[in-house]
């Protein structure tokens, strides 16, 4: 097993401090509490004196744990070294799971990302190693996979420096996404203050059947509280309905929360999550779970009069539900597959699919897998495979190891898929893609989370669907939009095919894990003997300076060097890619600052005009003139600006470049936060 942190010893002092603070907070409210509440309360640096007013008041509170994937861990780690600590405060992790470059295939991908990034994976382990945090080496699986394996429990907080942290309410823990700041606050013993947030409830009813998927249970909520419906709010599940839903399918609908902004979302503790800690060598966490139920559900009240306690409730019936396609270039334009068809055709968008993708942190699990091979399977049995390349990611070592033992790799392989890295990959943008030229219109379904332009693959032309594993594989059959591939004749060879709706699949297999954790790298034992690397003149990582503090005047005479029209997402504003591998060097990657933001004036993107020379060039480089010249400038967004990912380049990259603030409507709540930390 895994040297990891969350032994039964840690998780019992957990629910132990939980009790002691929730008792505190009950005497002052004397109310009944919801699951978020118990979470949060439990968790208060000072429950006695703690001002409790949701929306309006900051918490202080004390999480478990830090996760820290490769992209940002890079630059966290930075900050975190100008701390002068020996060790960190909280049990933390560093996962590369960013930095692998989706090619040929998962071995020699694994190889050449080993290769091309050894400098950056080289500060990374000894920087571990020095600081008592638990590696996880290239190809060991997706960071909300392995937590999900190895770290998360009930009715624990966690927080993460990337925006899908969540995927672990899938297993009733306050898991949150927020920026390297952040995270180093927390590792440096500092409490984690964030906005009380308003709290969202959920009520599940009937059962999930068919083609549905969990998957469809997030998209259908996207829908409803569309990208920055959940800001600064947790959505809390409750009702009979989430007990027929596995833990990963809940991990899938709560990662993707991310996508209506919420600080996080969670479901109560059940039987499905007991299963999944079982299977995964946790029988000893389960106990205490079972024994501590009451900290890990709502209060009965609640269920009973979920208007009195939730800001706003929502109900969806599960049986009702249908499968569902979301996109382009958004995650809430959500359709079900029935309308699929009439949208292609009414919006002019390319029918044929030129790829399709399964995997990503939201969809990687042994149950996603089984269900995916299922429609392949029968596919084979008819004579059929996919029309276009199909991309298989597993989630873990654990689970590529165990679907190989199942026999669902061949299933995939005689299909005619690619089985890529335990990684990442495409759908942060990590895919070399020769397919496809740039600037070339087509269409890709996937079983991802977000689809903002050029996302994938890099090209902004590029239109983005996404579905759940299932349906994705059934598009790969059918080859195009303008077909309902789990309701309609799919054309093969001359004849035609009906695809089946997948069985239900067993949420843990029935020979249980693989065990696999050869990746993992615990902390050294003398880390006062470790040497941190970080190569003078290096182009990948830089040592960091403050910023210089605010002198205390009001600014004036500001250059504008960016009015961004519509979306302005942590993508536009500095793309990962290609740009992943300088995620260590500030200078260097603030070359890509907004090189993705839509100038409301000229329709271009990453281009404006020079305030001082009137020369249209990249909006970098007139901040790097602007930054030479002693001028300080501001940029303007507009709605929900910064929505998306937790990198913190995005808001240090302006700082860096001479900005001094940012104007918009209203800002996600990370990347607000982030705007904040770096002044």
């Amino acid at each position: 097993m895994a040297a990891i942190e969350s032994t039964p010893e840690f998780v019992n002092a957990v629910y132990t401090r939980t009790r002691a603070r929730l008792e505190k907070v009950r005497a002052r409210l004397r109310r009944p509490l919801t699951l978020t509440e118990k979470i949060l309360f439990g968790h208060l640096a000072d429950p006695d004196r703690a001002q409790l007013d949701p929306g309006k008041a900051y918490l202080e509170l004390k999480p478990d744990r830090v996760a820290m994937q490769d992209a940002t861990a890079q630059m966290a780690l930075l900050q975190f070294m100008l701390a002068g600590m020996d060790r960190t405060a909280v049990p933390t992790t560093v996962h590369c799971d960013h930095l692998i470059l989706a090619r040929s295939g998962a071995a020699a991908d694994v190889a050449r990302a080993i290769e091309t990034n050894k400098e950056v994976y080289a500060f990374l382990e000894s920087a571990s190693a020095r600081y008592g945090i638990g590696f996880w080496k290239p190809g060991s699986g997706i960071i909300h996979q392995v937590v999900l394996e190895n770290y998360a429990f009930p009715g624990g907080m966690m927080i993460g420096t990337d925006s899908h942290t969540p995927n672990a309410g899938g297993l009733g823990m306050f898991a949150s996404g927020v920026g390297g700041a952040d995270a180093v606050d927390v590792m440096s013993g500092f409490p984690w203050e964030v906005l009380q947030p308003k709290l969202i409830g959920v009520e599940l009813t009937g059962k999930l059947s068919g083609w549905a998927a969990p998957k469809d249970v997030i998209l259908k909520l996207l829908d409803i509280l569309t990208v920055k419906g959940g800001t600064n709010a947790v959505v809390e599940f409750f009702g009979p309905g989430c007990a027929s839903i596995s833990c990963t399918g809940k991990g899938t609908i709560t990662n993707m929360g991310a996508e209506h902004g919420a600080t996080t979302s969670v479901f109560p503790y059940d039987a499905r999550m007991e299963i999944y800690l079982r299977a995964t060598r946790r029988g000893a966490i389960a106990d205490l779970a079972g024994a501590n139920r009451d900290l890990l559900a709502a209060d009965p009240e609640v269920a009973a009069n979920p208007e009195k306690y939730f800001h706003r409730v929502v109900r969806i019936d599960l049986s009702t539900l249908e499968p569902h396609l979301v996109g382009p270039h958004t995650p809430d334009l959500a359709r079900p597959l029935s309308e699929v068809p009439a949208a292609v055709k009414a919006n002019g968008y390319p029918a044929k699919i030129s790829a399709a993708l399964v995997g990503s942190c939201t969809n990687s699990s042994y149950e996603d897998i089984t269900r995916a091979a299922a429609v392949a399977r029968e596919a084979l049995a008819a004579g059929a495979k996919a029309r276009v390349p199909l991309l298989i990611t597993p989630g873990s070592e654990q689970v590529f190891a165990t679907i190989e033992r199942d026999g669902l790799l061949s299933v995939f392989r005689d299909f005619g898929a690619t089985v890529l890295a335990n990684a990442c990959g495409p759908c942060i943008g990590q895919w070399q893609r020769d397919d496809s030229p740039k600037g070339t219109p087509n269409t890709i379904v996937n079983s991802f989370n977000r689809n903002f332009p050029a996302r994938n693959d890099g090209n902004p032309s590029t239109l983005s669907f996404i579905a759940s594993p299932e349906v994705v594989v059934a598009y790969s059959v059918a080859g195009s939009l303008e077909i309902n591939p789990v309701a309609d004749e799919i054309p093969v060879d001359g004849r035609t095919l009906r695809l089946s709706p997948p069985p239900p699949a067993p949420e843990v297999p029935e020979k249980g894990f693989v065990f696999k954790a050869d990746g993992y790298v615990a902390p050294a034992e003398k880390p006062e003997r470790v040497a941190v690397n970080v190569r003078e003149g290096s182009d990948r990582l830089q040592l960091l300076q403050p910023f210089p503090a605010w002198d205390g005047n009001d600014y004036a005479d500001l250059a504008v060097v960016l009015k961004a029209k519509g979306k302005c997402t942590t993508d536009h504003i500095s793309p990962a890619g290609i740009w992943l591998k300088y995620r260590g060097h500030i200078d260097n990657i603030s070359n890509n600052m907004f090189s993705g933001a839509v100038n409301a004036f000229t329709g271009e993107a990453g281009k404006g005009k020079h305030p001082v020379t009137g020369e249209v060039m990249e909006f970098s480089k007139i901040a790097r003139d602007l930054k030479g010249r002693g001028m300080r400038w501001v940029a303007v967004g507009d709605e929900n600006y910064g929505e998306g990912s937790s990198r913190e380049h995005a808001a240090m990259e302006p700082r860096h470049l001479g900005g001094v603030a940012v104007i918009a409507r209203s800002f996600a709540r990370i990347h607000e936060t982030n705007l904040k930390k770096q002044g």
